[in-house]
């Protein structure tokens, strides 16, 4: 079920005609007194704004369980939490959190606890702990769970298996699953990278999908549901679960972030900026295995590239010859969070058009298969293949990496995934919202 979309406001509905010259003037110097108001809105309406817009209607008289972290926030800045908790027509009973936890100040792959929350005394159910999947006793007394993820249009981030597995438990126990959309901030109209294997699939790669997905966390939900085999359940609790969608008001597939107007929360710790969004596809990959590192703690999470052993000067040559679209490359020294100097090479989008999101990665797995004797990518040992896999998804370039040593190329494979990413997103547009 898909939550109706509000009619669009209509901002101006009249020509207004000026009997004078005066009143003229007046207007125009009223509309431009307006205008630093105006832009410092935001453009759009998140799924929580659209939700407290008709003031909640669909939840009402619900009890409710909320799956989110930190930035799960309205327009004002307002947690999702605050937001739910201050509704007066629905009983908020408890919160789940993700990766990171709730508050975003877990690590990375860091197992988290259960808890009672400090703030509103509410339970919270860790989803990145004992439990991956909300058990029957978590959902208990619960009529809908809603969840409010901001996601980063990667298939590996994490949010988005957390809510798949939210969802498969929620229809196993006949609790309502309502999704709260958010814009995707690589855009809706990005999608690249290798498809991923059956054999790859894990919480790091939990759809069937393109490593850059290019749809929002909604739509991706609406895609699993809809779709029989996405999720790990039986057909017929699939088709009896149900799901509601809130969706955006105002977003379009081709709007970056700062179109938006809206502020960008980090998701997790190592993505505090949008820099460190369209990075983290860009160098995430590439620095998997081998000796390159991509600025995690620095100033620059996964946009300042350092190879061990080398110098920046050199690294940055190296990469300017391979000419890749949209990109440029610069010198530059940082202090990292030990208050270390660190000289790298941070890699600017120079043209987000012709940029391919996932390109530098597989050029900088070639670099480092040409570069370290023995290639990391024949001595690697079986758990650093396994994670390595989960990761790319892909086993074929595995097996190219492994043999094809120093002459391995990417651009094959390059050309072979853009033609698998068209096929997909024809097989998804019939649910994608915007």
């Amino acid at each position: 079920m898909t939550f109706r979309t509000l009619p669009k406001s209509l901002l101006i509905s009249e020509k207004f005609k000026f009997t004078s010259f005066s009143r003229f003037l007046g207007a125009i110097f009223l509309f431009f007194l307006l205008i630093p108001k105006i832009n410092c809105k935001p453009k759009i309406l998140t799924g929580v704004d659209h939700l407290s817009q008709t003031n909640f209607s669909i939840l009402q008289g619900k009890r409710v369980g909320l799956l989110t972290h930190p930035a799960g926030r309205n327009r004002f800045g307002h947690s999702t939490v605050k937001v739910l908790r201050t509704a007066g027509n629905l009983e908020l009973l408890s919160l789940f959190g993700p990766e990171h936890g709730i508050y975003g100040d877990e690590k990375a792959a860091v197992l988290v606890d259960d808890k009672i929350d400090q703030k509103t005394g509410l339970p919270v159910y860790s989803l990145y702990g004992k439990y991956r999947k909300p058990t029957p006793g978590m959902l208990l007394g619960i009529d809908s769970l809603v969840i409010d993820l901001q996601d980063v249009g990667v298939r590996c981030y994490t949010y988005v298996s957390c809510m798949r597995y939210a969802m498969e438990a929620c229809f196993e126990q006949g609790v309502e699953v309502v999704v709260l959309d958010r814009p995707n901030p690589l855009g809706g109209l990005k999608i690249a990278g290798p498809m991923m294997d059956e054999e790859c699939m894990s919480y790091v790669g939990a759809f069937p999908m393109p490593f850059v997905h290019g749809m929002t966390i909604a739509e991706l939900a609406l895609w699993a549901k809809k779709t029989p085999g996405i999720l790990k359940i039986s057909e017929s609790i699939r088709k009896k679960g149900k799901l509601t969608i809130v969706p955006m008001k105002g977003w379009n597939r081709s709007m970056s972030w700062p179109q938006t107007g809206l502020r960008w929360y980090p998701t997790s710790p190592n993505i505090p900026t949008l820099d460190s969004v369209a990075g983290y596809p860009m160098t995430g990959l590439g620095a998997q295995m081998g000796k390159f590192k991509h600025g995690i703690g620095t100033p620059h999470p996964f946009r300042l590239l350092t190879f061990e052993g080398m110098k920046s000067t050199d690294l940055k040559r190296e990469l300017d010859s391979l000419n890749m679209a949209g990109l440029d490359f610069r010198l530059k020294t940082v202090s990292n969070e030990k208050g270390q100097k660190v000289e790298g090479v941070y890699v600017v989008i120079r043209d987000w058009s012709s940029w391919k999101p996932t390109e530098l990665a597989f050029y900088m797995m070639q670099l480092s298969a040409k570069w370290e004797k023995p290639s990391p990518f024949v001595k690697a040992v079986k758990s650093e293949i396994t994670l390595f896999n989960k990761h790319v998804g892909s086993m074929s370039w595995w097996n190219h990496l492994h043999t094809a040593g120093s002459s391995v190329n990417p651009r094959p494979y390059l050309r072979r995934w853009d033609a698998d990413v068209k096929k997909f997103r024809s097989k998804i547009r019939s649910y994608l919202l915007y």
